[in-house]
């Protein structure tokens, strides 16, 4: 990966002075508490991770996958000793820039790499481009705050209304018609989204587009385009809000529902049940994606607007974001080692406690024989 315009070996040499103010993954664990998921859940260190290289390797992006992050980095730096993996949650959008200006050894993404994206990645990966590793996957929970009220089901048409400001009662009649035996109150709604630019804003407005394009005019994309609410900075800040404000709902991943005791919408998707933001019922639908990028590039389409029962689909995908050919010599041993042990059996199965769904085995294969090719 050619440096600019930074020199990348001070960067990776720095590296856990660089994000201390951010977030510094030890072997101790994050200290970050705001996340909310249980990055106690498989903590025990696999005796089977295979450590190469040394040093500190730099990475960020998304927020959705921090608490993912957690579990891997602290596994692995038990495993590894001389080792450390920094990983800095500051958004999708924040992480691909990052690793476009040769900053990071990999950028976490919930969605993959755009055309020019790719383009631009081949200024940085000499003689490559930048791919799409599919590792980690998840419900993206919607989850509330009113009181009196332990269960919600919502429809697409009507989530897309709330977050567009067209619905702002909770007793408006809409709700009703999907609660008829829910005492709901004429609270006011308090929708919160994302400030900044997120691959967990990407694929939410995905399922608004793609299952009530009729209420959600605005093309998908990872900067917010509805119509007042407020905003909040990453999963954390939309997670504490809603904790803290009564009538609030807001969007973010199924750890920071479970991590901060916020219920979750029920999804009444065309099933014959509505559907509830688990890990199974997301597994469920991302197992019926597909891989549609070409050659090392695993990027993966996802139907949002599934009808199948028992298929939860507001689900997000992230990906690490690595170069094919071209990557940093200094790092490239120690970005490998840390993939494949997140990408193996021990490191997909530690992930489930903690709200997130393993990649299916089909593509997580890929996944790895793609990591071991890496050069």
């Amino acid at each position: 990966m050619k440096l600019q315009p930074t020199n990348r070996l001070r960067t990776l040499a720095v590296g856990a002075a660089v994000v201390s103010s951010a977030l510094v993954l030890s072997a101790c664990g994050s200290d970050d508490n705001t996340g909310g998921g249980n990055t106690g859940s498989g903590t025990k260190a696999a005796s089977n991770i295979k450590c190469d290289g040394e040093g500190n390797l730099l990475a960020s992006g998304s927020s959705a996958q921090k608490n993912a992050m957690d579990i891997w980095v602290k596994n692995y730096q038990a495993a590894c000793e001389g080792s450390a993996v920094n990983y800095k949650p500051t958004g999708s959008g924040a992480g691909i820039q990052e690793f476009l200006q040769g900053k990071t050894g990999f950028a976490g993404s919930d969605s993959a790499l755009k055309e020019d994206e790719v383009e631009q990645s081949k200024e940085v990966c000499e003689g490559g481009q930048g791919i799409n590793l599919p590792m980690v996957g998840g419900p993206v929970a919607v989850g509330y705050n009113l009181a009196g009220v332990d269960d919600l089901v919502l429809d697409a048409e009507t989530i897309a209304k709330i977050f567009d400001s067209k619905i702002t009662q909770w007793d408006d009649e809409a709700i009703k018609k999907l609660n008829p035996d829910a005492k709901l109150p004429s609270t006011k709604i308090q929708a919160f989204h994302r400030s900044d630019e997120s691959g967990t804003t990407d694929n939410f407005t995905e399922y608004l587009h793609a299952a009530a394009p009729d209420a959600w005019k605005y093309e998908p994309a990872k900067a917010w385009a509805g119509k007042g609410g407020q905003s909040a900075d990453g999963s954390s800040g939309v997670a504490t809000n809603v904790k803290n404000n009564d009538g609030a709902i807001g969007y973010f991943e199924l750890s920071y529902a479970t991590g901060n005791n916020i219920p979750t919408v029920k999804l009444d998707t065309g099933a014959a049940e509505p559907v509830e933001a688990t890990v199974d019922n997301a597994s469920a639908a991302i197992a019926a994606g597909k891989v549609v990028g070409e050659g090392n590039d695993l990027a993966m389409e996802l139907d949002y607007a599934t009808k199948a029962e028992g298929a939860y689909p507001i689900v997000l995908v992230t990906y690490e974001i690595v170069c094919d050919k071209g990557n940093d010599k200094e790092s490239l041993d120690l970005t490998k080692s840390f993939l494949t042990y997140a990408a193996s059996e021990d490191g997909q199965s530690a992930l489930a406690d903690a709200g997130y769904a393993p990649i299916p085995d089909e593509i997580i294969t890929k996944v790895r024989e793609t990591i071991s090719s890496l050069s």
